[in-house]
């Protein structure tokens, strides 16, 4: 059975960011958050914090901690008064723990000193780098966390920024070589659709919508210029896997249709090819017709091409 390994960069990379995070947060401190605790210490303390009659074993599982050391993080936190303990009326061999007006006094400083760290580190960025970081979070939390509660999949429409052309063509070539083995040349002929807008971009006449999702770029499509008069065309539709299954594709395809209607289009027109079956359902809703196919070898891949059309 094959398996996936990691090769020497990947285990480097990993390891320069855990060093770079566990500095910036402040881990490797005495006293985390100038508490007189540890920061493993203050792990327990918001976990009680957050949750009322808990048991040591809910602690001990939702932080991943030694029994052993968890067991005499509690003792002490009893001795000190921050924690107190009672029998579980459900189950008396069972003790349920929580903080005492005390503790929550005592945790209160170090919440709010922590909310204050994380606003003062993200106000360092703008508002565009504070969704592209927290997104990246995100994703490494979707990656390596088994139980992570997956992230609010909604998403914005707006108009293109620097570096979204860029990304238009690595979407269209990263997405259609993984699932449809596509080659270089198709790259090629998107980064040449993209140069054709941006240098002879008719603002009256043509749009680009980007979908952001979490801070960063899911989604494209855009309305030009065709060289018939009158007539509109579709290009570069693209949807991110990850933003799949909440009607993207055809919301884009919508907005187009009702740009070209506004700016007072006579026909629409597309191009695309009959192995793309989830933009072909959109197109078809939207209200496109097929009117001409045929077969040709592109990309590496034997293909049918196929013409659709709409009448406004």
């Amino acid at each position: 059975m094959k398996t996936n390994s990691a090769d020497r960069d990947c285990i480097a990379a990993v390891r320069r960011f855990n060093r770079f995070y566990t500095r910036q947060i402040g881990v490797l401190r005495k006293n985390y958050l100038d508490s007189p605790y540890s920061l493993g210490e203050m792990r327990v303390l918001y976990e009680l914090a957050q949750r009322k009659d808990v048991t040591a074993s809910d602690i001990g599982r939702a932080l991943d901690l030694d029994a052993g050391y968890l067991s005499r993080v509690l003792r002490n936190f009893e001795k000190r008064g921050l924690v107190a303990r009672k029998t579980s009326k459900q189950d008396a061999r069972q003790s349920l723990l929580s903080l005492t007006a005390l503790g929550r006094k005592t945790f209160a400083p170090a919440e709010k000193r922590s909310q204050s760290d994380v606003a003062a580190m993200l106000a360092k960025l703008p508002g565009d780098k504070q969704k592209q970081l927290v997104s990246a979070m995100r994703t490494i939390e979707a990656l390596l966390g088994e139980e992570a509660a997956p992230p609010a999949r909604s998403y914005i429409l707006r108009e293109p920024r620097h570096g979204d052309f860029g990304w238009i063509v690595t979407a269209h070539a990263q997405i259609y070589a993984r699932e449809y083995s596509w080659g270089d040349p198709f790259e090629g002929l998107c980064a040449g659709i993209i140069a054709d807008f941006v240098n002879k971009y008719d603002e009256v006449h043509e749009r680009c919508w980007i979908a952001e999702m979490n801070g960063e770029p899911v989604g494209s499509v855009m309305l030009v210029k065709d060289d018939k008069p009158g007539t509109a065309r579709i290009r570069l539709l693209i949807v991110d896997p990850k933003a799949r299954g909440l009607g993207l594709g055809q919301r884009l395809t919508d907005e187009c249709v009702k740009f070209a209607r506004e700016a007072g289009y006579k026909k629409i027109t597309l191009w695309t090819h009959s192995i793309l079956t989830a933009a072909r359902r959109c197109y078809e809703k939207a209200g496109f017709t097929v009117t001409s196919s045929e077969k040709r070898h592109s990309w590496g891949k034997d293909v049918v091409a196929e013409f659709w059309d709409m009448e406004l």
